[in-house]
């Protein structure tokens, strides 16, 4: 008999929140065994939109503010602040509510131009507001300026062979940076931790590295990928000059543009995969202790998932403390239905024939209902 079931899903893109997933499945566990304690879990793997379920689920309060868009434009973002007595008051956010993709119409894609500039405003928001603990998303960048732009707001300055100051940091401007002013940059960074969620292992520059990989993503070229890989190779020079990192040896240098390197060479960051830098904050470690079962799930299920999607971080926590997991879907693409751990891998309805009935599953209340019903369904008929 199950005692207490922990369910820990990540959102079904398109259809359900995190906690919609959680209410769901919850009340399918309620109608098959009543007296069952349900701890309920909201989690995301670390890409766009992790702040707000860290946000929700640490009980903090989120905040808008105004910044500048990846090509200078006014644009609102929203970030969290949370306050608990374990730890300095922390803000969670996502890079790309600033200096995200989504901002940017295909015809406006250009890494020469773009810039993290509304990313360091919002830092500096949240230190002037009393963060020093900052956890941070940065996957969905718009930009290749080696996290530039994202310093300059912070009081960073960036000077030429002259030793003038370089205004507007973006991706084109890097092979003219002689020289790092650090005088300036906002005294609240000293006292400032920053964890960030990187599941990218490319370095600055080189064949692997920032400017090679993602840039023709963002939009560039194969000119505009060469003049942003020799930048960033001269930018990493003169960081390697003046701070002493070499940011061609670390893993992760090269996420978000180069974005994971600034942080590393100024910030003293540490970069974490982005399902443990949630599942560590939410405690899910702790609140698993004595779980009979782990619900976990996402709205595809592919080759893709045991590759730092989040249910691939649930089952691996929850396979370490001896729980099994059964794994809830919209779809589930692998041939033989299982990834090795799961107790099961469960899709919520069968598969849709068209793009009518795919419309038809994702409605949310169709999910949310179907989910109710796989979980209920599997607890009354399933021996665990």
């Amino acid at each position: 008999m199950f005692r207490k079931i922990v369910i820990a899903s990540d959102s079904f893109k398109g259809s359900l929140s995190s906690a919609q997933v959680a209410d769901a499945a919850a009340l399918g566990i309620m109608e098959s065994i009543p007296g069952c304690i349900v701890d309920k879990i909201c989690i995301a793997d670390g890409g766009e939109g992790t702040a707000a379920v860290l946000t929700e689920a640490l009980n903090g309060q989120s905040r808008q503010i105004e910044v500048h868009d990846p090509l200078g434009r006014p644009v609102k973002a929203v970030y969290g602040i949370i306050n608990d007595s374990r730890n300095p008051v922390t803000a969670v956010m996502d890079m790309a509510q600033a200096s995200g993709l989504t901002h940017l119409d295909p015809s406006e894609r250009n890494p020469m131009l773009t810039s993290t500039y509304g990313t360091g405003e919002m830092i500096a928001d949240a230190l002037k507001r009393g963060c020093r603990r900052f956890l941070m998303g940065i996957g969905g960048s718009a930009t290749n300026d080696g996290g530039t732009g994202m310093l300059e707001a912070l009081g960073y300055r960036f000077l030429d062979t002259e030793g003038n100051m370089i205004r507007n940091c973006c991706g084109g401007i890097l092979g003219k940076i002689a020289d790092i002013d650090d005088r300036y940059a906002l005294p609240e960074l000293k006292d400032a931790e920053f964890i960030i969620a990187c599941d990218v292992d490319s370095v600055f520059y080189g064949p692997e590295g920032a400017a090679r990989i993602f840039a023709p993503q963002k939009g560039a070229d194969q000119h505009m990928v060469g003049m942003l890989e020799e930048g960033m190779k001269s930018f990493a020079g003169v960081v390697k000059e003046k701070y002493g990192t070499d940011l061609s040896s670390f893993k992760g240098s090269g996420a978000a543009g180069g974005l994971g390197g600034a942080f590393l060479a100024f910030l003293n960051a540490s970069l974490k995969k982005g399902i443990d830098m949630v599942l560590d904050n939410v405690r899910f470690d702790q609140r698993i202790l004595g779980a009979d079962m782990v619900i976990t799930g996402e709205g595809r299920i592919d080759s893709q998932t045991s590759k730092g999607k989040a249910v691939s971080g649930v089952l691996a926590r929850a396979s370490r403390a001896g729980i099994p997991v059964v794994a809830i879907c919209g779809i589930c693409d692998l041939q033989d239905k299982s990834i090795d751990g799961f107790k099961a891998i469960l899709p919520i309805s069968p598969r849709p024939s068209d793009d009518i009935g795919l419309s038809a599953a994702m409605d949310s209340s169709t999910a949310f209902e179907n989910v109710r019903k796989t979980v209920s369904t599997m607890l009354f008929t399933r021996d665990f």
